[in-house]
């Protein structure tokens, strides 16, 4: 069960991560940076927190508390990335932190007990409490994207009055993974 567990949830993991992605490949550079207003976050500023939160959770994921003392949470939160490229490298760093941590788990140590601001979790409540968080900043960043775009949207699931031609298609496949 723990490896299936791992195999799942690396896979909504990698789901979320590519629906990102779309998005930012739709968008122009500037749109990486536009506030709706001063106390609204820019895609800019999610990616950053997201990768803030994940270096500091998955770092040593099963030694140390996930709230590393480095962590500057606060700044997270201001514009401190100013290019698409440095968005996308804290983008692939923090998943790839996030990534490396998964690897590590195992049925020998799935029984460890994981602290996030010294409060108990088992393995999977902390690895469920992230995913539940990144999948909410990754909705934001959808979401302003859309925004954004409009009419010129490219949907990234089952688009809008679609969803008949969708199943049929699904359906006509018959059972499969």
């Amino acid at each position: 069960m723990q490896t299936e567990y791992i195999k799942s949830i690396k896979k909504q993991f990698e789901y979320y991560k590519l629906v990102g992605e779309k998005t930012f490949e739709q968008l122009e550079d500037k749109d990486l940076f536009w506030q709706y207003n001063e106390n609204s976050n820019t895609i800019a500023i999610i990616v950053n927190h997201l990768w803030g939160n994940m270096k500091s959770r998955w770092t040593d994921f099963l030694i140390s508390d996930g709230e590393k003392t480095w962590r500057e949470r606060d700044l997270e939160f201001e514009t401190v990335i100013k290019t698409r490229s440095e968005l996308i490298q804290k983008w692939n760093d923090g998943w790839q932190c996030l990534f490396e941590a998964l690897a590590t788990i195992n049925d020998v140590n799935f029984e460890t007990k994981i602290y996030i601001r010294n409060q108990e979790h088992s393995i999977i409540e902390a690895v469920n409490r992230q995913f539940a968080h990144y999948a909410y900043h990754i909705g934001q960043i959808v979401y302003i994207g859309k925004m954004l775009k409009a009419d010129n949207w490219q949907s990234l699931t089952i688009p809008k009055g679609k969803s008949k031609t969708y199943n049929q298609e699904k359906f006509s496949k018959g059972k499969h993974k």
